[in-house]
């Protein structure tokens, strides 16, 4: 079996193109077309995932088919995604895209079973924010993939 990898860039990170969560999106994508995607994480899931898709107008299945195919850096992804026909990379909609993921709130059970698995208690001073809240998660789930 080969082994498998926790996703660790940042929803909250952008490329060149300035779209956050696009490297994260690429980087599992690019984990799962080799088998190596830790289990628990999609490729392309409902959340991030598919507002960064939508917002840009990519189709999910030819995301996966460019990557599994190409292998791209993700610069190169970047410039085949400047390509597309209809994407959408105007300075307002990647603004915009962009506050949608910064400002996504989990719901308060979410947030709940996220603190949990990070062995945390509620406190007012955690984050409550998606980017940080999935940031903290993955941190935990490589420490016990990996570091344990």
């Amino acid at each position: 079996m080969s082994q498998t990898y926790v996703p660790l860039i940042s929803s909250g990170v952008s490329g060149p193109l300035g779209v956050i969560h696009l490297p994260r999106l690429w980087q599992k994508v690019s984990l799962e077309a080799k088998g190596q995607l830790c289990p628990g994480y999609p490729d392309i899931g409902a959340g991030f995932d598919s507002m960064v898709l939508k917002a840009l107008n990519l189709d999910p299945g030819a995301v996966r088919q460019f990557i599994k195919q190409n292998r791209p850096s993700y610069f190169q992804f970047e410039d085949w995604v400047k390509k597309q026909p209809g994407v959408k990379i105007d300075k307002t909609t990647i603004e915009s895209g962009n506050a949608a993921v910064r400002g996504y709130l989990h719901p308060a059970e979410t947030r709940k079973e996220i603190l949990t698995a990070c062995g945390l208690a509620e406190d007012s001073s955690l984050p409550r924010d998606a980017v940080n809240l999935n940031n903290m998660e993955d941190w935990a789930e490589f420490h016990r993939q990996v570091l344990q």
